[in-house]
């Protein structure tokens, strides 16, 4: 892809499943790639695919003395940083009834530390002339869903963030956007369904036009797109990989106004 080679960057949760998609296909790319992660052992297990162009930071994000340390650490191994993916975030949701600190926890994690991430990296893209941000946002952050509260509120926060950043950091030759996937295969989904892909895909394709879950693949390759210099008069924009899910209704694929003349 156009203007990748020889670019670093850092990914944050790059030990989760799409993590190490965004990771690997960057570095296929002719990227050096920086995983930030807590999981040590996934960490280093997504740097197994390519070793000499993946490198593990054990970083918790949440600690930004971890946090600006580890970026420090990445451009001066590399000699330089150009790009930032805030992709880490948690889970953690029991909807009306979620106690403070768990609102605090999942901001924290999902919004607050994105944007740390952002400002530490700032002076190392000014340094190099420029970079890129891409922010993981969701399809929850615009819609309701049954009994979660706090991840589409902290995504919903996070895509405003994204707008806030892309606005400031223009002057900087910073361009800065978000994807928001749909329902994609990870490690919850797996946990879910026993690791069952095709038990995900038949649930999914009521919510998907195209009628399963996505690839972590094929949200990397547009992560990749965004990065890349393809992508270069595109600031501030939200790309939805979802197969179609934030376009459909709540008439969803099934006709509705027929059932009026039954």
């Amino acid at each position: 892809m156009k203007g990748l080679s020889n670019k670093v960057a850092i990914v944050t949760g790059g030990a989760t499943k799409i993590g190490a998609a965004v990771a690997r296909v960057l570095s296929e790319y002719g990227v050096k790639v920086a995983i930030f992660d807590i999981d040590r052992e996934g960490g280093k297990k997504a740097c197994d695919v390519r070793p000499d162009d993946i490198h593990f930071w054990p970083v918790d994000i949440t600690d930004d003395k971890q946090l600006s340390q580890g970026i420090r650490e990445v451009a001066a191994y590399y000699g330089h940083l150009n790009c930032l993916v805030n992709l880490a975030a948690t889970y953690l949701d029991d909807g009306a009834d979620s106690g403070r600190e768990m609102w605090l926890t999942a901001l924290n994690i999902n919004v607050v530390s994105a944007i740390k991430a952002a400002q530490f990296a700032h002076p190392y893209f000014m340094a190099a002339g420029g970079g890129a941000i891409v922010n993981f946002t969701s399809v929850s952050s615009s819609v309701a869903q049954t009994g979660r509260w706090l991840y589409p509120a902290s995504k919903a926060a996070l895509l405003q963030a994204t707008r806030s950043m892309a606005m400031d950091y223009a002057a900087d030759r910073i361009r800065v956007n978000s994807v928001s996937p749909g329902w994609t295969w990870s490690r919850v989904m797996d946990e879910l369904t026993q690791g069952s892909r095709r038990k995900t895909d038949e649930v999914a394709a009521d919510y998907h036009l195209l009628g399963r879950a996505g690839d972590p693949e094929e949200i990397a390759q547009v992560v990749s797109f965004l990065l890349s210099d393809l992508s270069s008069f595109v600031t501030g924009a939200d790309y939805s990989v979802d197969g179609g899910y934030s376009v459909m209704g709540p008439e969803q694929a099934k006709p509705a106004i027929c059932r009026l003349a039954e």
